[in-house]
């Protein structure tokens, strides 16, 4: 069965390459970083959610995204890996912040090293 916990050194991570890359769009408080155990997923390393936009207005809240990483694949990853996937997982976050998701023909390898890069 899947397991979820905190992920606070994930958070700290993510808060650095925010902080460092100036995606001044996402919100720091709204995105909560996850870390599951148990999960399926083949060749996922790690996902970005977000709260759809009508739960936002069932709830009566503003967005909120999640970065859940897949402890099994990306714990065993590098530095540097966990780092690009971590990029790659925030380009997903659109510059409106409202709850929704850039696609992979935007979010590729060519675009997260370009950040990566920039961050160095």
């Amino acid at each position: 069965m899947i397991s979820y916990e905190d992920a606070p050194d994930i958070k700290e991570k993510v808060d650095g390459i925010i902080s460092a890359a100036g995606l001044t769009h996402i919100k720091n408080e709204f995105l909560i970083c996850i870390r599951s155990r148990g999960s399926g997923a083949r060749r996922v390393l790690a996902r970005c959610h977000a709260l759809p936009r009508i739960m936002q207005k069932a709830l009566n809240t503003g967005a909120r995204y999640v970065i859940e990483v897949i402890s099994e694949k990306f714990d065993r990853l590098s530095e540097e890996q966990q780092m690009k996937t971590l990029i790659h997982e925030l380009m997903h976050i659109p510059k409106s912040f409202g709850g929704g998701f850039i696609h992979h023909n935007i979010v590729n390898s060519q675009t997260v090293n370009k950040i990566w890069k920039e961050i160095q």
